[in-house]
């Protein structure tokens, strides 16, 4: 059963009609919680001004020149709140200095001076700590006081957020490939609203990191799974701007913590309506069908031939017999055992040299895709203004992205508009580096010159991965590239602080990693307008060969082992 003849079913049926925009805009409206979740904690995380608590009731407050009678004023009275103490004077008389991991108590008791050179006693925070709540009522940080000794509490929130995203791409690029897209997408959207919630209630700490480690378990599976359910379901003609234009509602997911933060400032509400933004979807995923490419590849005929038939039945086509549309044998046993013996190995990535060569190179431009994204989100925090409109630009910048991706791949092909992308974003971290640190002006929009070529990038290589390989080893394909392109999201933020060595390490390591990858993308083949892979036979045959002989292949036991489904 070879490619040309699966993709005569969407000939059949149609390539994007409305059972497919149906399906499309219910699972692609989900994704907006996959951004939501990813960036959630940049505002759960603020790490506002805070001091040490003074050990009982205050009468009087000094700062610098400037004196009241209510604690909680103090932040009034301050512009930056870095290093600089706060006299207080409590209702026993006793004189304090709270600084921000220490507090002082004066032995003199009749200096109430701002700076005093007498004998104070130090003491540890052991009451807790006053915060700023001028910006936010509540955060992660202060409701467990993960300052000081325990900052690194706060710190280990996203990376170990990340490793999750990790963990789900592999696991659920696998399970889809063994138990099907469709309960993949059930149980992540379901754990994705579930442990939302469950976040938000936690009592402490560690059940949070609980609960958001496997909130991005589940995000990164779905994540994955759906750009593969999404390919699998639409046709060749339309395949390109459906699958790019899901990553839109990721963007739109972006934006959607930017509003929500800057309407809502208590951590727990915040996560509680983030959480529920696509509740909706909760209540129809039951009703999505599996693909019919992936039943053919397990050999469900008759169940595949009811979502075609369904399919066609929506979009007021004619029905059809798969069996005789693509040959099929319905009583091959045999084949079906080998089929379930010999799939589903992550080692199939390694297939051959060429297979090999051709996981590694993905892989590299998937690090360096990621690396690149977050290296320049994070650098965003840098441009000034107000930070809610900064991260809704930054989620809105990914769009535009998008919709040029889209016109170049149809243009230039996958192949040429990702190596455009790759080298353009080299480009403009070079230019970065040269332009004098004094025009902040061009500086701010080369950056984001930069972030909107590696996120084209980033964006084409997930629809790229798809094309590349065989349908009963796609899902896991995306899945690794995904799980190693989180290794970029966790070094990213170690190249932002290098660069108190040096300005320019992000995009030194940035724009070397984006030449090189741009420049190995010469080896990968195009996939432009080409039907997907089904076969390890189709996948290691050389473009030339395709060409005289698609449409040609038998279907021998070897093609079916290696599988009879695909997507984008």
């Amino acid at each position: 059963m070879g490619p040309s003849n699966l993709e005569l079913i969407f000939d059949r049926v149609g390539h994007f009609g409305r059972y497919q925009v149906f399906l499309y805009f219910t699972v692609a409206f989900q994704n907006i919680s996959c951004g939501v979740h990813y960036l959630a904690s940049v505002f759960m995380t603020v790490l506002p001004r805070y001091a040490c608590r003074p050990p009982g009731n205050v009468s009087r407050v000094l700062f610098h020149n400037v004196s009241d009678w209510r604690l909680d004023n103090i932040w009034k009275l301050s512009s930056s709140g870095h290093e600089e103490q706060v006299v207080v004077q409590l209702q026993d008389g006793e004189i304090w200095e709270l600084r921000r991991c220490n507090r002082f108590r004066r032995d003199n008791l009749s200096n109430l001076d701002y700076n005093y050179n007498g004998h104070k006693s130090r003491f540890p925070c052991l009451d807790g700590y006053i915060y700023d709540t001028s910006k936010w009522d509540s955060t992660v940080v202060t409701q467990w006081d993960l300052v000081c000794n325990r900052e690194w509490f706060a710190k280990l929130i996203q990376p170990t957020f990340m490793v999750g995203v990790l963990l789900g791409a592999l696991i659920f690029g696998y399970l889809s490939d063994r138990i099907g897209r469709r309960l993949v997408l059930w149980s992540t959207s379901i754990g994705m609203y579930f442990f939302g919630i469950a976040a938000a209630f936690t009592l402490d700490y560690y059940s949070f990191m609980l609960a958001r480690f496997l909130l991005a378990i589940v995000s990164s599976g779905y994540l994955v799974v759906v750009f593969v359910y999404v390919t699998e379901f639409i046709g060749m003609k339309a395949r390109t701007w459906a699958c790019i234009q899901v990553h839109s509602f990721f963007a739109i997911g972006t934006m959607v913590v930017a509003l929500t933060g800057y309407l809502v400032r208590t951590w727990w509400i915040y996560q509680i309506i983030l959480s529920t933004v696509t509740a909706p979807f909760v209540l129809f995923c039951w009703m999505l069908p599996e693909t019919p490419f992936w039943l053919l590849s397990e050999g469900k005929y008759e169940e595949a031939q009811t979502v075609v038939d369904q399919m066609a039945k929506w979009n007021r086509a004619g029905t059809f017999k798969l069996s005789e549309l693509l040959s099929l044998d319905l009583y091959s046993p045999a084949d079906q055992q080998s089929r379930y013996a010999n799939k589903h190995r992550l080692l199939y990535l390694f297939y051959d040299c060429n297979i090999g060569k051709r996981t590694l190179i993905v892989w590299l431009i998937w690090f360096t895709g990621c690396l690149g994204y977050y290296s320049f989100s994070l650098n965003s925090v840098n441009l000034g203004g107000n930070v809610y409109l900064n991260l809704f630009l930054i989620g809105a910048v990914d769009i535009p992205a998008s919709i040029v991706l889209c016109f170049g791949m149809d243009i230039l092909g996958r192949k040429k508009a990702l190596i455009t992308a790759l080298f353009s974003s080299a480009v403009f971290c070079g230019l970065i580096m040269v332009i004098p640190l004094k025009y902040y002006f061009w500086t701010m929009v080369t950056t984001m010159a930069g972030k909107f070529a590696i996120g084209a990038a980033f964006g084409l290589i997930y629809l790229y991965t798809a094309e590349l390989y065989p349908t009963v080893i796609r899902t896991q394909a995306v899945g690794s590239g995904s799980m190693v392109s989180r290794a970029g999201s966790i070094v990213a933020p170690f190249s932002v602080n290098l660069s108190s060595i040096w300005i320019f390490i992000p995009q030194l390591l940035v724009g070397c990693l984006a030449f090189v990858s741009g420049i190995l993308t010469f080896q990968l083949p195009e996939t432009l307008r080409k039907p997907l892979l089904s076969t390890w036979e189709e996948a290691t045959t050389p473009d030339a060969e395709k060409e005289s002989s698609s449409g040609k292949l038998s279907p021998t036991t070897s093609n079916t082992d290696a599988g009879q489904t695909r997507s984008d």
